[in-house]
């Protein structure tokens, strides 16, 4: 069964269903740690909750893209502590922006920005923050890029690694992006990061 076979399956099972509220903890390997982010995630009446375990350096957050793809608008996205969601804040406010085109809150159980905020009404403010550091990040993000690429061209260097965004793929994203997909959905069938789809796309 393929991904979009999945993702649709997913959609059909939701079908009718009333707003979720879904869990996400990060955890390490310490089981304390865990079962106080559980313990806190199904005292705020999560129906579902996903989990990744931390190891070093690793990336993959397979039960975070889970918890986005299972999402839909109206939902409201738990962690226990805001940096549950990402292992920087790049990671946090792109994460956030998604949540936010989509429609999807966000509640946060404990820390400095403890509170629910909705992507309408009053915690639509934290989302339009989040999105504006977002962009801001990209925008750095490029302009250091261009600075470094300025500069080897100066000293007679060219190159630089080729991006996995060929005309046909970002093609088939927009077209995705036209149907309502997330970009969480169309970055994994497409095998590229969502960093990089929003940079074309966001």
């Amino acid at each position: 069964m393929g991904y979009e076979t999945l993702l649709m399956s997913a959609k059909d099972t939701r079908r009718g269903q009333a707003m979720a509220v879904i869990g996400y903890q990060r955890v390490s390997i310490n089981a304390q740690d865990a079962q106080l982010q559980n313990d806190a995630l199904t005292a705020a009446g999560c129906s579902k909750i996903y989990e990744d375990k931390a190891s070093g350096k690793n990336a993959e957050r397979p039960g975070l893209l889970s918890a986005l793809d299972y999402m839909r608008e109206g939902d409201t996205l738990c962690v226990w502590k805001l940096d549950r969601l990402g292992r920087s804040t790049k990671d946090v406010l792109t994460i956030a922006e998604d949540l936010h085109a989509r429609g999807i809150a966000l509640r946060i159980l404990t820390g400095t920005l403890a509170g629910n905020y909705s992507p309408k009404g009053e915690g639509k403010f934290f989302f339009t923050m989040m999105v504006a550091f977002a962009e801001l990040e990209r925008d750095m993000v490029v302009e250091r890029t261009r600075a470094g690429l300025n500069a080897a061209k100066a000293q007679g260097r060219t190159g630089g690694r080729p991006s996995v965004i060929t005309e046909d793929v970002l093609t088939v994203a927009k077209a995705r992006k036209a149907k309502g997909e997330s970009i969480t959905a169309i970055a994994r069938a497409l095998g590229v990061s969502r960093a990089t789809l929003y940079r074309h796309i966001g």
